[in-house]
Parts: structure tokens; C-alpha cells; sequence
């Protein structure tokens, strides 16, 4: 299993766009990816309503989990994402 904690680039956190942006990358991504933020439960990172519920503002720091032969590279691919400024 893989994983990478990374904190949100994005000055509006994932909500609305940034949200938008991450769920599409992430859905088509090789295999399947969760996302968690302390104190919830992860959730599947393709689930535009699943990664709004978190409510991850800005500079929170969220844990990408994956699991499989390319998980590694899709977790890479979507931690860079998420440290960027999505909102734009």
C-alpha cells in the first residue's frame, strides 16, 4: 500500500473547482485512491461529493492512499496536483 500526506494548495481549499479538478484526475487514475483528513474516514478520491465532505482548507493536510502496481505513480501524479493552486 502507498501513501502520501500533502497539504492543499489550493487558497479556497477542495471545494468547487479545486474539488472538481482533483476528482477528475484522480478518476482516472490506474487504481483505485482514497483520501482521508485527521479525524474522518477516507474516502474514495473520485467521489466529488466524498472529497467536498472532507472540507480540507487550505494548507490542511490530507493522506492519499492507493494500493497496486502503479499506485505509486498515480499517488505522485495527485499529491503534485493537490499542492498546487487549483482555483484558478
Amino acid at each position: 500500500m502507498a501513501q502520501r500526506v500533502v497539504s492543499i494548495g489550493s487558497r479556497s481549499g477542495l471545494h468547487a473547482r479545486p474539488a472538481a479538478n482533483f476528482v477528475q484526475a484522480a478518476a482516472q487514475a490506474p487504481v483505485p485512491v482514497t483520501i482521508a483528513i485527521d479525524g474522518k474516514p477516507p474516502v474514495h478520491a473520485g467521489s466529488l461529493l466524498g472529497v467536498m465532505t472532507l472540507g480540507a482548507g487550505y494548507g490542511d493536510q490530507v493522506t492519499l492512499t492507493a494500493e497496486g502496481d502503479q499506485a505509486e505513480a498515480a499517488l505522485e501524479e495527485l499529491a503534485a496536483l493537490l499542492s498546487k493552486e487549483l482555483d484558478a
